[in-house]
């Protein structure tokens, strides 16, 4: 991947977790940004990709959105 779609792939990540910050208890927030940018270079789209990174938080991390 070069820097140019790198840091579009990092922006629009930003952009999906600003939801998740807000209803999240507190949490480490590269830990959901590294779920959500896997699931996207997997092919995920946007959506399945805040799906995928709030199942891997709630999962993994014990992160669970009320």
């Amino acid at each position: 991947m070069d820097v140019a779609s790198l840091a579009d792939l990092l922006h629009e990540t930003a952009e999906h977790h600003d939801a998740y910050e807000k209803a999240a208890p507190p949490h480490d927030w590269w830990d959901w940004y590294a779920a959500y940018f896997d699931a996207r270079q997997a092919g995920s789209t946007p959506d399945e990709a805040v799906a995928a990174a709030a199942h891997y938080m709630a999962d993994v991390k014990n992160v669970v959105v009320a």
